[in-house]
């Protein structure tokens, strides 16, 4: 046991010790520490006053700063302010050097104005002066005329008898002319009130409907998938029908219609046929196109001849030569003015018999020649010319009346008219073309540049054909490929574009576009 309890007690003795010895080592460790911190914290209070120390440094150098330069803003703002009122100032003082100098300019007009009606004053004071001297003049001359007078009545009686009769002769002689002046002027106006009343006679008698010609027509289609089939594939269709007749087709959102456009109405009306032609029989291609389309050139020649004979048993013309007759027919897709010219002609020829039978002239004459006028027109677009000179060598050529000749060739003045078959036809001409809505001077000029262009174009060796389609603004010109070969093509579109640019006026700008196009075809027999 004692052993034991020695072991325990020596245990005992030791954990006292080690417990004693960490108790003074943690007393130490203690007062170690908070020395320790106490000299921390009086380092941290040093750095904290040197820190407040430099932000009032700072504070101070900022305020001198911000005091510094809100001086000098205030300085700027009291020098801008300066300038600015030197600156008004300067603006008044010149206004009112401006308003001193217009206030003397004033006072000067004024002078100049008072000196001017001082002159005239003094001017109109020197004409009263030499009236009432000419009137004193006058009171003198009068005495002594009244002095001649009775000097004169001291003559005797066979000279006062000559003197007498030689006044009584002059006052004769001014109250005839005077007379016939009179009956003159009441002549004039009684054939002027004669001739308004045979030309409203006429115009009565031949009352007809004035219709402005288009330069469009309307093809109506079953429906819209027609549209496509007339396209054709990547356009080879509608391409062709372009080409071969030289009209251009409006394909636009418009339901179930196409417009052909043309200011050639012979090649409208046979794009029209043709395309009415197509589309009833349902195949459309390019060889089917070109058949229709020489087809419905083969109608358009028959109507013409329709046409010429129609004009020719309205009119009540007989005798005239066949050749006539299918010029006659062309005029009726030929306008002037926007005005049908085979109806015009119609209506002239009527007029021209109406006037004839009132004034006791061959009506058949003035209805022949009336009807024949205008008969050049037909040929103005394949024979250089005015249409009176063109229209006379026709009319020579087919052997007409010289009557006829004389009043084609004068219903324009070309000639002095000396017949009254002539006069007749003029005026019939002039009464027909000025009825309300019958004629457009702007269409007409439209017509003669699309013309002009087409010419131009027709002028150059290798080309077979051309239309002027776009209202103008295009001109496609078929070329032989044998004459004009890929490069040639280059330069003749250059050197048309150049003619076209140097000779004519028009709006925007014109495409030329040449089209060369080689075919071939065989057989298989």
């Amino acid at each position: 046991m004692e052993p034991v309890i020695a072991i325990v007690l020596i245990i005992a003795a030791l954990a006292g010790g080690v417990g004693i010895g960490w108790s003074i080592a943690y007393k130490k460790g203690v007062s170690a520490g908070i020395e320790q911190r106490k000299h921390e914290a009086e380092s941290d209070m040093n750095s904290a006053e040197q820190r407040a120390k430099r932000i009032i440094d700072d504070a101070e150098r900022d305020a001198d700063n911000k005091r510094k330069s809100a001086l000098i803003e205030a300085k700027d703002e009291i020098h801008k302010l300066r300038t600015d009122a030197d600156k008004e100032i300067k603006d008044r003082r010149a206004e009112l050097s401006r308003q001193e100098r217009r206030m003397q300019q004033k006072e000067e007009n004024l002078d100049k104005k008072t000196d001017n009606l001082e002159k005239k004053e003094d001017a109109l004071n020197q004409k009263i002066k030499s009236a009432d001297e000419r009137l004193k003049e006058a009171e003198q001359l009068k005495k002594s005329e009244m002095d001649v007078l009775e000097k004169i009545s001291e003559l005797t009686r066979e000279q006062a008898r000559e003197y007498l009769l030689s006044k009584l002769e002059e006052d004769l002689i001014h109250e005839k002319s005077v007379k016939v002046a009179a009956y003159e002027q009441q002549i004039k106006d009684e054939c002027n009130e004669k001739a308004r009343s045979y030309i409203s006679l006429a115009i009565a008698k031949v009352a007809a409907d004035q219709v402005s010609e288009a330069a469009v027509s309307v093809v109506p289609l079953p429906n819209d998938e027609m549209k496509g089939r007339i396209i054709g594939r990547e356009g080879r269709n509608i391409r062709t029908l372009e080409t071969l007749t030289g009209v251009d087709l409006i394909i636009d959102d418009t339901p179930e219609a196409i417009t052909l456009s043309c200011f050639d109405q012979i090649r409208r009306e046979v794009a029209r046929i043709a395309l009415e032609k197509l589309i009833a029989d349902g195949r459309i291609h390019p060889t089917r196109i070109e058949e229709m389309v020489n087809k419905a050139r083969r109608e358009v020649e028959y109507r013409i001849k329709q046409e010429g004979e129609r004009a020719v048993i309205e009119t009540n013309v007989h005798g005239l030569n066949h050749e006539l007759i299918k010029l006659l027919g062309r005029l009726k897709f030929r306008t002037s003015y926007r005005q049908n010219v085979l109806d015009h002609s119609i209506e002239v020829a009527k007029l021209s018999g109406v006037l004839a039978a009132e004034l006791g002239v061959d009506a058949n004459v003035a209805r022949r020649a009336g009807l024949l006028h205008d008969i050049g027109k037909a040929l103005t677009a394949e024979i250089e010319g005015s249409h009176v000179q063109i229209g006379v060598d026709v009319c020579k050529k087919y052997n007409e009346n010289a009557a006829v000749i004389h009043a084609v060739e004068a219903h324009h003045n070309d000639v002095e008219p000396k017949t009254v078959i002539a006069c007749i036809v003029q005026a019939a001409d002039a009464i027909s073309a000025a009825r309300p809505a019958a004629r457009s001077e702007n269409y007409e000029s439209y017509i003669k540049r699309l013309q002009k262009l087409e010419e131009i174009c027709e002028s150059y060796d290798g080309v077979e054909k051309c239309y002027a389609v776009q209202a103008g603004r295009e001109v496609r010109i078929m070329v032989i490929p044998e004459i004009i070969n890929d490069e040639k093509m280059v330069l003749v579109a250059r050197q048309i574009a150049q003619q076209i640019e140097s000779e004519m006026d028009y709006p925007g700008q014109i495409k030329v576009n040449l089209i060369r196009e080689s075919r071939v075809t065989d057989y298989a027999k």
